[in-house]
């Protein structure tokens, strides 16, 4: 059974560490802070000039005031704290963010990352992306195995605009989890009831498999 937006987001929470800083990116990354664990302190970053965001708001809770870099409304937990992006942007460059939560439109099997930009298309610019995947040395990349049409989006060599070259570590799917190793991507784990040939069916890159492939553990 492939996994949802949320059961992705769900996994990631189990690679946050305690005492980490963690930049969440927009979209499925946003929902992992909805699943830590109750018994870690971490603290999580936005770059429009947030740290301390907690959990999505309840309905009829939301503070227009109080949005991530995706303009989604956000609660915020005790001691958190406001800045401008020049702050923001100087913890990113710094490299004092642990761990840095992405979705892509393509990852390549040396580790390259497509995720801002569409040729032809509108797109509403490349965000912090680009500084977030020069900087961090600890990138996962949140996303669904294949795109719309069934085609894969772990490839060989990225199609579109690339965001930043040899920079994830890991990816996890509605598929599989996998580490970008010398070679291709590592399968490490597969969704529950998701077979391995399917992965491998699913993924353009080479898939590096070895032993037997637990399923994943939330």
């Amino acid at each position: 059974m492939a996994l949802d937006k949320n059961q992705i987001a769900q996994r990631i929470a189990r690679e946050v560490k305690d005492g980490y800083y963690v930049n969440l990116g927009i979209g499925i990354p946003t929902l992992v802070a909805n699943y830590v664990r109750e018994d870690i302190d971490v603290e999580f970053q936005s770059e429009n000039g947030v740290l301390g965001m907690g959990p999505f708001p309840y309905a009829g809770e939301e503070d227009a005031d109080v949005i991530n870099a995706g303009k989604q409304t956000i609660t915020t937990l005790p001691g958190a704290s406001f800045f401008d992006s020049a702050t923001s942007f100087g913890m990113i460059r710094g490299q004092h963010v642990d761990l840095t939560i992405l979705g892509a439109m393509e990852v390549s099997q040396d580790g390259d990352i497509a995720n801002w930009k569409i040729p032809g298309k509108m797109v509403k610019g490349m965000g912090g992306a680009m500084d977030l995947v020069a900087s961090a040395e600890n990138i996962i990349v949140a996303m669904m195995h294949t795109n719309r049409a069934g085609e894969s989006k772990l490839l060989k060599k990225c199609s579109l605009p690339l965001t930043g070259v040899k920079c994830v570590k890991k990816i996890v799917t509605n598929l599989a989890v996998l580490e970008v190793v010398d070679g291709g991507f590592k399968l490490l784990e597969r969704a529950p009831g998701v077979s391995v040939e399917e992965i491998d069916k699913s993924t353009e890159g080479n898939l590096i498999v070895g032993g037997g492939i637990p399923e994943m553990q939330f």
